[in-house]
């Protein structure tokens, strides 16, 4: 990410040599959750978060203060975006999102999680209607379930996450 927000200023090239010296040494089995982290998470709030959004959050996420998360998947649904159950509605200046969230990748740990959400009920396309939400750890609403159990990948946990009328500032809607 951008040196401005506490990055390095390095591109994708960098993480890749990272990943592949962790491999080199053997910490393939335990599958670290890096990428979910700095690739995923750190790259969709330095492209889509408002200029608040990214001073506010990269530069923790850049010092390890805050790990990320990012909530697709759904009992059910699985990854299958367009079928996304979990829904956001905006009432009196604040988004309330209710649905359930599964296999979520540094779920337990995360302390920000980029929620996927239905905004729109009824859209022409159904990929149409869809809207990304920057969950913090302490939102009212927000809930952990069980951490599940893998046959690998023990370094990175994977958590049910439950949102019940989740309250979050109109503010951390992503993009």
């Amino acid at each position: 990410q951008n040196e401005e927000y506490g990055g390095h200023g390095v591109d994708f090239r960098y993480s890749t040599l990272i990943y592949h010296e962790l491999l080199r040494a053997g910490f393939a089995a335990l599958g670290v959750g890096f990428a979910v982290h700095s690739d995923l998470v750190a790259n969709y709030i330095g492209h889509y978060g408002s200029e608040e959004q990214k001073r506010r959050i990269l530069p923790k996420m850049a010092r390890g203060e805050w790990i990320g998360a990012i909530a697709m998947t759904e009992p059910g649904t699985g990854s299958d975006l367009a079928s996304v159950q979990t829904k956001a509605e905006l009432k009196d200046g604040k988004w309330i999102i209710n649905g359930q969230k599964t296999f979520i990748s540094n779920g337990i740990h995360s302390d920000i999680v980029i929620v996927v959400a239905r905004t729109d009920a009824s859209p022409e396309k159904p990929y149409a209607g869809i809207s990304l939400f920057i969950v913090e750890r302490d939102a009212k609403g927000f809930s952990r379930g069980r951490r599940l159990g893998k046959i690998g990948l023990h370094a990175q946990d994977t958590a049910e996450l439950a949102f019940e009328n989740c309250e979050i500032p109109q503010d951390n809607l992503l993009g």
